[in-house]
């Protein structure tokens, strides 16, 4: 049913939980399991960015160790991208450049927002893109 799954992960618990969910449906299927973090640059201004690569170095840290973390917790083979950019427009464009056949994404990232309510990035997901999508 699924050759290629693609799990987005910004570290929040809701992409654990998608990331979870992600290596089970890898394994049972034996489908090739991709993750991709994305620095959201419009989240934190150009200005912030261009102004020290410190900065820039740090948030690019954070994404490895995140996805470190889903390589961790899958009992599968993890492909690994670290991006940036808008997030659901780097998603979709990684999910379009592997081809997958199912995108898996936390219902809800580290941003706020009032609980029970399905996040930004979910929700752009799901509007835009033509490929099946598992929010957990």
């Amino acid at each position: 049913m699924y050759d290629t799954i693609l799990v987005a992960t910004d570290g929040s618990d809701a992409a654990d939980r998608a990331a979870d969910h992600a290596g089970t449906l890898a394994s049972t299927f034996g489908a090739d399991l991709h993750a991709i973090h994305v620095v959201d640059t419009a989240r934190y201004g150009k200005s912030v960015l261009s102004g020290s690569d410190d900065v820039l170095e740090a948030l690019e840290k954070q994404g490895r160790d995140v996805l470190e973390t889903v390589s961790e917790r899958t009992d599968v083979a993890v492909t690994t991208k670290l991006s940036s950019g808008q997030p659901d427009t780097e998603i979709d464009a990684y999910a379009e450049e592997i081809d997958s056949d199912l995108i898996v994404i936390g219902n809800r990232g580290l941003g706020a927002g009032a609980a029970g309510q399905i996040g930004s990035v979910a929700e752009r997901i799901v509007r835009t893109t033509d490929r099946p999508v598992i929010t957990c």
